[in-house]
């Protein structure tokens, strides 16, 4: 796997959440990110498929780690993030990168995937797909505190 060419998709999604909600909430640095991506793929930590187009370039792709619940009845699979490129949008990458993760997950006996997505406006199209791919509302937000 492109590590670099990963992390700098990485920074394309993030780039393109700040754009639309107008905030700067990311640090978006390559260098580190494919550091941090090497780490995670080494450990076993995370799980990426990367879509490619019909010269071997990368347009896509989806990572996924194991999660683990009392209310999901056991382990489950996380999308931390998914990303295709616009003018890949819409051809069928999207769909592709779920199947990969969908046939992963049900190798390693995970009961669901689950995924987060903004409650705003700007990110009903995401939502759309989402619900077009079979997933279902769950109710909540995420939030985060820094530790």
């Amino acid at each position: 796997m492109d590590v670099e060419a990963v992390a700098s998709m990485v920074g394309e999604l993030l780039s393109e959440i700040m754009q639309a909600i107008g905030v700067p909430v990311f640090d978006v640095a390559s260098d580190e990110t494919a550091a941090r991506l090497r780490d995670f793929l080494e450990t076993g930590r995370y799980v990426v498929f990367v879509a490619v187009d019909g010269r071997d370039e990368p347009v896509g792709f989806i990572a996924l780690y194991e999660s683990c619940a009392l209310y999901a009845g056991g382990v489950f699979g996380t999308i931390p993030e998914l990303y295709v490129r616009p003018e890949c949008r819409g051809l069928g990458v999207g769909q592709g990168l779920l199947k990969a993760a969908r046939e992963f997950g049900k190798s390693c006996g995970w009961k669901r995937l689950e995924v987060t997505t903004l409650p705003l406006p700007e990110f009903d199209r995401t939502l759309a797909f989402y619900e077009q791919e079979g997933f279902e509302l769950t109710g909540g937000r995420k939030l985060k505190v820094l530790l």
